[in-house]
């Protein structure tokens, strides 16, 4: 088939919180057009999509990112030799395993390694025939792909034969506008304590900041399908699912001290053929604003994107727009999420069937 891209930008304001911290403790954040942006890292929101997913996906339709892959193994080989004792399991599935180039020690993976449950049946099915050589095990290993790593890939730095391409790639969020830190003084009182104590049980700092985010994901749907053994249905499923957690996903940094769960301003997704076009720039200059800095950034936004259009990529096939707010009418009438996914899988089957 031909390219097939959906792009996903979103406008996300978020109040005090902390959504993802660096080896510090402090909120994560980068310089972008001279001035510190607040950031949430790529990985943090593929951890969050992929915790939701288990929501929407069966478990054998996805991956699990672990070291315990004998046990993975193991458990699928007890399913077809249930007499065998556990230790001899064991130690045919990290036969297998090493086999396969994958490095184990003290019955682990050496790395966290990401596997799917249908790929962990086809280690146990080789295992057991007793038929197995480097190239038997390896082609195990890389048929049955879950969602979650036709999506996002996986690299084994051992064996790269044993890497799979991510079909779909996600930005670290930035805020639209500059940001600085803050930090929350807090104490706590212990309940125990003598009526004549007036002293603080515990004392502490907690660095946080709030802020405006654009948030930005690309699906190659062309490539999804393919690692998705060009299963229509499969694909377009994947694709849904993949754009409502992107939407409606958080990481849960201090999510407990913050409360901070908000849901995105605005959403607007495009259908493209040509390449996937990130509209961060719309932002380089940072957006400045004494009344808030929703409608500033998605004016921002739905300008940049004319001006690209018209300059340096394609149109968008199709677009969709989901928001309450006014400002960002420009790039399509407003519909709701239920909608938009509706739209979404009928236009990947559509597309996919040409």
């Amino acid at each position: 088939m031909s390219n097939l891209y959906v792009d996903l930008h979103v406008i996300q304001t978020v109040p005090p919180s902390c959504l993802n911290r660096d080896d510090t403790g402090s909120p994560k954040t980068a310089v972008y057009g001279g001035v510190r942006r607040a950031r949430v890292s790529s990985q943090a929101w593929k951890h969050a999509m992929r915790e939701m997913f288990k929501k929407y996906f069966d478990e054998q339709d996805l991956g699990v990112r672990t070291k315990k892959i004998v046990e993975l193994v193991a458990k699928e080989i007890k399913i077809l030799k249930p007499l065998v004792e556990d230790s001899e399991i064991s130690e045919l599935a990290e036969k297998i395993i090493n086999k396969a180039n994958v490095k184990t020690a003290d019955g682990e993976a050496k790395a966290l390694f990401f596997m799917s449950i249908q790929q962990a049946k086809n280690l146990a099915e080789l295992a057991v025939s007793d038929e197995f050589d480097k190239k038997t095990a390896q082609d195990a290993l890389n048929k049955g792909h879950g969602i979650d790593i036709a999506l996002f890939g996986r690299m084994v730095a051992d064996d790269p034969s044993l890497n799979a391409d991510a079909s779909a790639q996600v930005a670290h969020a930035i805020s639209t506008h500059k940001v600085d830190n803050e930090f929350d003084y807090f104490t706590a009182a212990d309940d125990r304590a003598p009526e004549d104590n007036a002293g603080a049980g515990m004392i502490g700092t907690v660095e946080y900041n709030s802020s405006t985010l654009y948030r930005y994901a690309t699906v190659a749907v062309h490539e999804l399908f393919g690692q998705l053994a060009n299963d229509s249905d499969a694909t377009a499923k994947a694709v849904v699912e993949f754009v409502r957690a992107f939407v409606l996903s958080m990481p849960s940094g201090k999510m407990n001290t913050f409360a901070n769960r908000t849901p995105p301003d605005a959403v607007y997704i495009v259908i493209r053929n040509d390449m996937p076009v990130n509209l961060a720039g719309a932002f380089e200059t940072p957006v400045r604003s004494g009344s808030g800095y929703v409608g500033a950034s998605l004016k921002a936004l739905g300008g940049y994107a004319e001006n690209v259009y018209g300059s340096f990529a394609l149109k968008p096939e199709k677009s969709y727009v989901v928001t309450a707010n006014n400002e960002f009418n420009a790039l399509g009438n407003a519909i709701s999420l239920d909608v938009l996914l509706e739209n979404i899988e009928a236009d990947i089957k559509g597309a996919l069937l040409l």
